[in-house]
């Protein structure tokens, strides 16, 4: 709108882009309901989830489940297990994935087009479940917290889109390091990291999220249960090897109290991975190079 009061042609809200918020807001109804409706029915009361009354918000409020299934020790284990392989998994996958990266996007690096085709080759070859629980245990990882990220440390397309971002920054800015004369190490850790918040950021979630939800990795290789995930636990409760006797509650049915305890659980689980996406959101439109070269 104008100073005047007017409104422009482009300021105006047409059909086209109600029918397209409107979608969009559909589509996020959609998306949001499941876990919408996990959170109702973990702190609904016994009647409203006998009768299935639950929908998008609690019926009889009560967090009777989130008291019981926080007394389970094995839960405190299973989250510390998971926190631990999130934050040491995501810290060395990180580290090697930038330093790949940044060594296979120099120019100047004998070998560098072999070494990447090498690296390439795993992603769409690997010698299978059997050889790798083999390799695994031969090298004493077995029941180990490393077996969880170790093997899988370096994620390929990640590695592909981190040596891409590297490749595209103007070697104007490592000329110049290079002639001060700065090593490049030095130029990785004082030029090219700080200019890569964003994309590391975006790693680092992305390697976060993978090992926050380690499932099949722990299932194999991880035989003692004070070391088994949050999400293996969380698999023991949904189909019933995790629950007891001493899941009731006084007055609430075993069945239903069963199925909260499975609710607040998943809850209990997810709620924390999300927290992070909004403190990360910023760096995946944040421009990168904005000021960085003059000239």
């Amino acid at each position: 709108m104008t100073k005047t009061g007017k409104y422009h042609k482009k300021d105006r809200v047409t059909l086209g882009m109600v029918l397209i918020y409107i979608g969009i807001a559909l589509l996020a109804l959609i998306c949001l309901y499941p876990f919408v409706n996990v959170l109702a029915y973990s702190f609904s009361g016994y009647n409203a989830v006998l009768s299935g009354r639950v929908t998008f918000y609690p019926i009889d409020f009560t967090v009777d489940a989130y008291k019981e299934i926080l007394k389970r020790p094995q839960l405190w284990l299973a989250m510390r297990t998971t926190v631990i392989v999130t934050l040491g998994g995501t810290a060395l996958s990180l580290t090697l994935t930038t330093l790949a990266a940044y060594a296979l996007s120099r120019k100047e690096l004998p070998g560098k087009n072999f070494f990447t085709a090498v690296i390439l080759f795993t992603m769409y070859f690997g010698g299978g479940m059997i050889p790798t629980f083999l390799v695994v245990k031969n090298l004493g990882l077995y029941d180990t917290l490393f077996a969880l990220f170790v093997p899988q440390a370096v994620n390929v397309f990640n590695f592909i889109v981190m040596r891409t971002f590297f490749r595209d920054l103007p070697e104007s800015l490592e000329e110049a390091a290079r002639i001060d004369g700065a090593s490049y190490l030095g130029c990785l850790i004082r030029i090219f990291l700080p200019l890569s918040v964003p994309i590391i950021a975006t790693m680092a979630l992305f390697y976060a999220v993978g090992y926050w939800n380690t499932y099949f990795d722990a299932l194999i290789y991880i035989q003692d249960p004070n070391k088994y995930t949050l999400q293996l636990r969380l698999k023991g409760l949904l189909t019933g090897d995790e629950l007891n006797n001493s899941a009731n509650l006084e007055g609430i049915g075993t069945q239903v109290m069963s199925q909260s305890l499975k609710m607040a659980t998943v809850a209990i689980s997810t709620i924390p991975i999300l927290v992070v996406y909004p403190w990360l959101q910023k760096y995946f439109v944040k421009g990168v190079m904005i000021g960085s070269v003059k000239g």
